[in-house]
């Protein structure tokens, strides 16, 4: 086998591969032996039959698995020889071949940068903390207590005031025709909930049980339906019943009902929960400053096909925002190419820091354990209540689902790993500034993380891991 370097600019490396007739000609002929130990052929046992036939009839199948496995062998020893790390993929061309002639074919791929990790140690960040004050914890219980509101039925001439519910059958038409989705029967309407079309429930009000009514209503402007938005409607509203809302009771008796043993415990479990909400806002704004941090201490050249395959999500995922007339405000009034050169330089960025990542994981022999699987997979089954067996199952049974848990939990290893080594500060800061979107400086870094901008939700590799 010859191998010439064609290419080495920057990252890119290229290579000319050439391997003999006459290897490619031993290859074949025992590959040929190999297949007639066991082929059948009439007039011939097993292992007996000439090469010449062997040749005849299974020849060309052959050559064609001695050529693609010939160069899967080259293009490993080229890459292994040289001790070469790809980016992604290289990619392979046939330049030339033609039985009995030497096979020639090239070999392209971009390989990942040496990256000189800053002392992470220096890193000065500040982390943002704040306490659960009473007021927010009881506010957090006043709502679960409305949460918990109950109603009983009104005496029949009770007239319906707001906040209570009333029980309608209802037919909604424009211009005496009635249209669709305008029609239920035994809806029950919070009066002051404000969920149906402005002015409906305010017409509501003093409605008795057994009362028909005809309210008036404009759909608005904007309104989902474009045959309904702007237009004016009528109503025939017949009000089968009224009830008005039984206040729950903060006691031991709610707090049983949420399994706990008395109103303290159910209290101390509410704050609790709220704390774990305070404890992940603090750490995405710390989050935040270590890549801010690790990206203005780290500058190489990354790999381009990285960068574009990245770049193409997030351009992917725009475009279907933007067919969901879900634009950034950001966005709004720039050409197209403004965007696709400002989502790029975000996409270089986020390659960067991946790779840095990623570095810091390898050298320091971060792995990804049996343990942190099963804790991820728990996880993802406490967000469906009732269903978590289903979750189990998907996982268990869907290995590319449980290889798509490894990059974020690989990633915050290597954060945790790094706020260990750099000097964390905390600051004391209102529930307000915790709540702040820490990505909104700098806007256009929105979303950079193991888990891609909300508005471009595109999962990633641990290699190019984003931030959040």
């Amino acid at each position: 086998m010859q191998v010439i370097e064609t290419n080495t600019e920057g990252l890119k490396r290229e290579f000319k591969v050439v391997i003999s007739s006459g290897q490619l000609a031993e290859k074949v002929t025992h590959r040929l032996a190999e297949v007639g130990r066991s082929a059948k052929i009439p007039g011939f046992r097993p292992g007996k039959v000439p090469m010449g036939i062997l040749r005849k009839k299974f020849g060309q199948s052959v050559m064609g698995e001695v050529i693609e496995a010939a160069v899967n062998d080259a293009t490993d020893q080229t890459i292994s020889e040289r001790q070469l790390r790809p980016a992604l993929q290289p990619k392979v061309e046939i330049t030339a071949f033609a039985e009995g002639q030497d096979l020639e074919f090239t070999v392209a791929l971009e390989t990942l940068p040496e990256v000189a990790l800053t002392d992470l140690g220096s890193l000065s960040l500040e982390k943002p903390v704040a306490s659960v004050s009473e007021a927010v914890l009881d506010e957090a219980l006043q709502g679960i207590v409305a949460r918990q509101e109950k109603t009983e039925d009104a005496p029949k001439k009770y007239a319906a005031k707001a906040n209570d519910v009333v029980v309608i059958d209802f037919l909604g038409k424009v211009g005496d025709v009635a249209f669709d989705g305008g029609k239920a029967e035994g809806y029950s309407l919070k009066l002051g909930s404000n969920s149906f079309i402005p002015g409906f429930e305010d017409q509501l009000i003093g409605a008795k049980a057994g009362d028909e009514r005809l309210v008036n209503v404009t759909f608005p402007a904007e309104y989902g339906s474009a045959e309904l938005a702007g237009k004016d409607a009528v109503f025939e509203v017949k009000v089968s019943l009224v009830k008005k809302p039984v206040p729950a009771v903060l006691d031991d008796a709610m707090a049983k009902e949420f399994g706990f043993d008395d109103i303290e415990a159910f209290k101390t479990a509410v704050k609790s929960e709220i704390e774990r909400e305070y404890a992940d806002l603090s750490r995405a704004h710390v989050k935040r400053k270590l890549l801010d941090g690790l990206a203005d201490r780290h500058d190489f050249a990354v790999p381009q096909g990285m960068v574009e395959l990245e770049f193409g999500a997030i351009w992917k995922q725009w475009e279907k925002d933007k067919a969901a007339s879900r634009i950034d405000p950001a966005d709004e009034g720039k050409s197209e190419a403004e965007l696709q050169a400002e989502y790029r330089a975000i996409a270089d960025r986020r390659v960067r820091l991946g790779l840095v990542l990623s570095e810091i994981g390898r050298q320091n022999k971060l792995s990804i354990t049996q343990d942190d699987l099963n804790r991820a997979v728990m996880n993802e089954a406490r967000r469906f209540p009732g269903q978590e067996h289903m979750v189990f199952q998907y996982f268990q049974r869907n290995a590319d689902a449980m290889e798509s848990l490894k990059a974020p939990i690989f990633e915050e290893k290597v954060i945790d790993f790094i706020l260990e080594m750099a000097k964390v500060t905390e600051k004391t800061v209102t529930v307000e500034e915790l709540r702040a979107d820490p990505d909104a400086k700098p806007a256009r870094d929105k979303g950079e993380g193991a888990a891609k901008p909300k508005k471009k939700a595109v999962k990633k590799k641990a290699a190019s891991s984003t931030e959040e």
